[in-house]
């Protein structure tokens, strides 16, 4: 295929940044809104189908964060700084979200996430975290040793990973209607 886009160059080391809580913050704090304004008004056949396989749909994505906020970030954060890494995190069930939102609507799980996110990063808050602070260490049951900066940068990145993934999922539902500019659209697998 001739003529591929690019996509823009790749920010390089000097362009990254270091951790810092407040940017990390910016980006925590606006997650419920943007699934609020994305999800609004959609039916099911938008928020319920998925793009394959083991694929969450955008109703489990919700519900998967919801169940972060109840068990990861906070309670290891917390367990970072109260335990460092004398024992390991108890294990995040990634697909817990099946049971936690059965019975519930896809506005009632917005909901809740704004509000379980409201009450984490007041909890965040309430750490008064220094810099001195990311560099603690505590124990993943699969990854080792982690830092409380890699679980704060994790969180935000976790984030942004599944606001990406309901775009890809979201657009896999047009993934052949849109013909030859699929070759033109990095989101969707190639035909």
């Amino acid at each position: 295929m001739a003529n591929q886009p690019t996509h823009g160059p790749q920010p390089s080391d000097a362009q990254r940044r270091p951790f810092e809580l407040d940017g990390a913050r910016q980006v925590l704090v606006n997650t419920p809104g943007v699934l609020r304004a994305w999800l609004a008004g959609q039916d099911e056949r938008w928020t319920h189908a998925n793009y394959g396989a083991n694929t969450f749909s955008p109703f489990d994505i919700v519900g998967h964060l919801i169940h972060g906020e109840l068990t990861d970030w906070i309670p290891r954060a917390k367990h970072i700084l109260e335990r460092g890494d004398t024992a390991p995190f108890e294990p995040f069930d990634r697909f817990a979200m099946h049971a936690e939102s059965e019975g519930r609507t896809l506005g009632e799980l917005v909901d809740r996430f704004a509000r379980l996110r409201a009450e984490s990063l007041r909890a965040l808050d309430a750490l008064k975290l220094g810099e001195s602070d990311f560099s603690r260490t505590g124990l993943h049951p699969a990854l080792g040793r982690v830092t409380l900066g890699q679980l704060l940068a994790t969180w935000v990145v976790h984030d942004l990973n599944h606001l990406h993934q309901l775009a890809k999922c979201q657009a896999s539902q047009y993934r052949d209607e849109v013909g030859p500019w699929r070759a033109y659209l990095p989101l969707l697998p190639p035909a």
